[in-house]
């Protein structure tokens, strides 16, 4: 029995099911809702609508009524309102829920038309489904299987459309591919804000291509790629190099910025191949930035630091250096480590009785998903009170505690220290412990260093930039001669005089929850993969950073179109 619709709710009739959904929903979300599927290739949730394909015909009809009187018309064969149907198809992806609607989508003529649709779309496609990108994610593919008729009845030849064409730096266009559904153009245009793309030439002969003197080179371009139905658009990157269904997807986050876009990282057998977009309405919609994808290759980079000595060897170097200035050990943290990295800075600063440090990044924020503060987690570090106020750009009164020689040792976590203001002669000056990943010039400079892990070889939370908690998930085992970031500083924290920790990840959530006070009710294991947000009261009103507002919700198609 169907539950009385609430005040924002209406009632449609999808295949004789009853269901409520909210007023203006599109039928094709409607109908999936119910677990009917209503095939589509231009349409997407987050674009306007444009009717291009007609795949996703449908019958629909609405309760009859006396056009004098407005009584319902009854059916005295059920004894129910009658529906009165529309003779012709109607489009699915222009149709909203309204009070009443029926439709049907498994009829005679809509398998008949979709039929014909699917014919049309293969005219001129070429039979290279083997040797295609997309092959194993292909939308075609998908509904020739169940809307296919088996045969053409088409005798002419296909229209030869250019191949490997270069739309920018990062896409890759086979157009004969191009199913024409315009996807690509509207995202460039609605969202990217970046009108490049266009159809030249008529009927068969349409080609994709961009404007003169034009290329597809905005720094969101690969978007086309992921929602591009067939295997037209190709990330140049990924193109050729692994067959989809061998990878193993892994959630993640962006870590460029603290927008925190939700990310999947394809990866198999320890070599990730591609990071796309994972679908998250409040924070990124279905969408990332270019240069968020590229953040793998850190893993296998010629800089990337190793060893081949044993962390306890390691461990015991940084203890004799932390023990040789006592009371003058500084520790420079970072908004790019995890929530629990952050903890046990805290910690590891706690028994050094040491005063912590939090380097600013900065840059112009895109307004849509890459934001000014190039920091992941400078949230994480307020929230779990490694510092209490925002970070600086610059290190200076390290620098000048180091020139007054009140500091003699520094522990730093991932942190380039000229990069962040401090000379190479004050470098000389103090004893460094370096925990980090890419060599720089701190680690060169370094007494002791301590390789670690990369974001996609650990698992862990950022706190995004709407104080949203966020997980991401290890995708691929750590190099050889790096250690866990979480091992290494629950090492150095006993070494420093501190309490013995078990830096499980789980265990560590324990007194996460005990001593952190906005993470007082959160679980790690409970977190929803699409976050949880934290109460941001005592931050509220911070200028993170200059122009930036607290609560930045980006990738809202509503406030991207206004």
């Amino acid at each position: 029995m169907i539950q009385p619709a609430k005040p924002d709710l209406v009632t449609v009739n999808v295949d004789g099911k009853d269901i409520a959904v909210p007023k203006g929903t599109n039928v094709i979300e409607a109908a999936r809702l119910v677990g009917v599927d209503i095939p589509h290739y231009c349409y997407h949730p987050k674009l306007s609508v444009v009717g291009n394909c007609r795949m996703c015909l449908i019958e629909m009809g609405m309760p009859a009524v006396d056009p004098a009187t407005k009584a319902p018309v009854m059916d005295p064969a059920t004894g129910k309102q009658k529906i009165n149907w529309i003779p012709r198809p109607q489009i699915g992806c222009a149709t909203n829920a309204s009070p009443g609607l029926h439709i049907r989508t498994q009829t005679p003529q809509i398998k008949d038309c979709r039929e014909g649709v699917m014919e049309f779309l293969l005219i001129n496609h070429p039979l290279d489904c083997p040797i295609c990108d997309q092959a194993g994610e292909c939308k075609l593919q998908e509904q020739s299987t169940g809307y296919g008729r088996g045969y053409s009845r088409f005798i002419e030849n296909k229209n030869v459309k250019p191949k490997r064409t270069q739309l920018g730096p990062r896409v890759t266009l086979d157009d004969e591919r191009c199913i024409l559904c315009s996807r690509c153009i509207r995202f460039s245009k609605e969202i990217a804000k970046d009108d490049v793309l266009g159809f030249i030439d008529r009927g068969s002969y349409s080609t994709l291509t961009c404007y003169p003197g034009k290329k597809l080179e905005n720094n969101y371009s690969l978007n086309t790629v992921d929602i591009c139905p067939v295997g037209a658009l190709t990330s140049t990157d990924f193109r050729f190099k692994m067959r989809v269904w061998f990878l193993k997807q892994t959630n993640s986050i962006d870590t460029e910025s603290s927008v925190g876009a939700n990310t999947v990282v394809w990866s198999r057998e320890g070599v990730i191949y591609r990071i796309t977009p994972r679908r998250n309405d409040e924070v990124n919609d279905t969408w990332m930035a270019d240069s968020g994808r590229l953040l793998y290759k850190e893993v296998k980079a010629p800089t990337r630091l190793t060893t081949t000595e044993s962390l306890d060897t390691l461990v015991a170097a940084a203890e004799k250096v932390l023990k040789s200035a006592p009371g003058a050990v500084a520790v420079v943290g970072s908004g790019r480590s995890t929530v629990e990295e952050q903890f046990l800075t805290r910690r590891l600063a706690d028994a050094l009785k040491a005063p912590v440090s939090l380097v600013a990044r900065t840059g112009e924020g895109d307004g849509i998903l890459v934001s000014a503060d190039r920091n992941p987690n400078v949230r994480g570090a307020l929230v779990t009170g490694l510092v209490c106020a925002l970070p600086s750009a610059r290190l200076d009164d390290l620098a000048r505690a180091i020139d007054a020689g009140q500091i003699k040792a520094v522990v730093s976590v991932g942190e380039d220290l000229v990069a962040a203001g401090l000379t190479a002669a004050q470098l000389a000056k103090v004893s460094i412990v370096y925990l980090g990943t890419q060599t720089n010039a701190t680690s060169v400079a370094a007494r002791v260093v301590l390789p670690t892990l990369t974001v996609f070889e650990k698992s862990g939370t950022f706190v995004n930039q709407q104080f949203r908690l966020q997980k991401v998930a290890k995708a691929v085992p750590g190099v050889a001669g790096a250690f866990d970031d979480l091992v290494v500083l629950a090492r150095l924290v006993t070494a420093a005089g501190g309490p013995a920790v078990n830096p499980e990840l789980h265990s560590l959530w324990s007194l996460l929850t005990a001593e952190v006070r906005a993470l007082s009710t959160v679980t790690y294991r409970t977190l929803p993969e699409t976050g949880l947000l934290l109460d941001s009261t005592p931050w509220q009103g911070l200028p993170f950073v200059e122009g930036e507002t607290l609560h930045y919700k980006p990738a809202k198609a509503e406030a991207l179109k206004s």
